[in-house]
């Protein structure tokens, strides 16, 4: 676990209620309020999703919801954003998985 739990700013964190939650089918903890990213990052999880095109892994990146790059799957709902999604008890996530683009799609359908 690498969450930080006594920030100098923040405050204590150990008197928020932990909450079950899936990624992949492995269960992990969350602490109240805490978005999908900042529980995934605190459980050791880096990667989140796999570059459409290049196939490569796909992180946090911006953590304020503009770049897409925190993609997964939530409750068999695509494309929600990880930094932006509050997890609730026993949520279910996954990685986001490597489809095809448009462009792609389009040249292997010729």
């Amino acid at each position: 676990m690498t969450r930080i739990i006594d920030h100098p700013i923040l405050g204590k964190l150990n008197d928020r209620k932990a909450i079950p939650f899936t990624f992949d089918g492995k269960t992990y903890e969350a602490l109240e309020n805490e978005t999908v990213a900042a529980a995934l990052l605190a459980n050791g999880i880096r990667t989140l999703r796999i570059h459409e095109e290049s196939g490569t892994p796909r992180g946090v990146y911006c953590n304020i919801g503009h770049c897409m790059e925190c993609r997964v799957t939530v409750n068999d709902q695509a494309n929600v954003r990880a930094c932006l999604t509050v997890v609730e008890q026993h949520m279910v996530i996954e990685s986001g998985k490597q489809h095809p683009t448009i462009v792609k799609r389009m040249v292997e359908q010729q």
